[in-house]
């Protein structure tokens, strides 16, 4: 896994400078569905739907790892879902907030980190989702197990990410980045992204319990995401916390 000069997995501050940086930069845009952003707006209903579909959203408490400025949090709001949402970028924190204001929507964002978040409220959340952050940072294992900190016994969490194959190299990075331009130019690095056993093997180590597996397959010309069994370039994960059992 490669890391940024300067950043730190276990023991330091789980972040990648760059990567914050390039986020920070698209704030002003996050809401714009033609803007840098626009594949999270295309994929928002579908990753939504398969986190209600799976778990059930109405009157839970769900906590949104990562969340940018909000695209996702706000739609389980409008579930009903009671949505906090934490992120490091202070811009795009900034623009969820507004966003939700200006939207009539109460959500409680902060900017921290999951780990810190994890020693602030472990098991305060009936699920956690956590939807294309793992590739972001230095130590996405800390991460995961954050989530399993934070989510109640019984609760849900929920992870998306991309494969590390050859097919997610030329379609993720060559064609959406290169030849579509669907995302700016160096938006992933191939050397972070994550195999399906490798995040399995993370999240039953920290104590959750693998569910369910699905892949989500892009069309370029139609702007439509579908699920299907193919986990060779972006895929979503569901576990369980046990009802018993310890996870810290």
């Amino acid at each position: 896994m490669s890391r940024a000069s300067g950043d730190s997995g276990h023991g330091g501050v789980n972040i990648d400078h760059r990567e914050i940086a390039r986020f920070e930069s698209q704030a002003d845009q996050w809401w714009n569905p033609e803007g840098p952003c626009r594949s999270l707006h295309d994929i928002n209903p579908l990753r939504a739907g398969y986190i209600a579909a799976r778990a059930g959203v109405a009157g839970k408490s769900l906590l949104d790892v990562g969340c940018g400025g909000g695209i996702l949090t706000e739609a389980l709001a409008r579930m009903g879902a009671k949505m906090t949402g934490i992120d490091m970028g202070e811009k795009p924190v900034d623009a969820a907030g507004r966003h939700a204001a200006a939207s009539g929507l109460t959500i409680r964002y902060e900017r921290t980190s999951p780990e810190e978040f994890a020693r602030q409220a472990p098991a305060s959340f009936d699920g956690v989702v956590c939807m294309e952050l793992l590739e972001h940072v230095p130590d996405p294992q800390a991460v995961v197990h954050a989530c399993s900190v934070l989510v109640r016994p019984g609760g849900d969490v929920f992870f998306s990410t991309l494969n590390k194959t050859l097919k997610s190299f030329v379609f993720a990075i060559l064609g959406a980045e290169y030849i579509l331009r669907l995302l700016p130019k160096h938006s992933h690095d191939w050397r972070r992204f994550i195999r399906p056993e490798d995040l399995s093997a993370w999240a039953r180590a920290s104590g959750l319990e693998p569910v369910h597996a699905v892949g989500l397959h892009y069309n370029p010309f139609r702007r439509t995401y579908a699920l299907g069994g193919d986990l060779h370039v972006n895929y979503m994960m569901h576990f369980k916390r046990p009802s018993a059992g310890p996870t810290a």
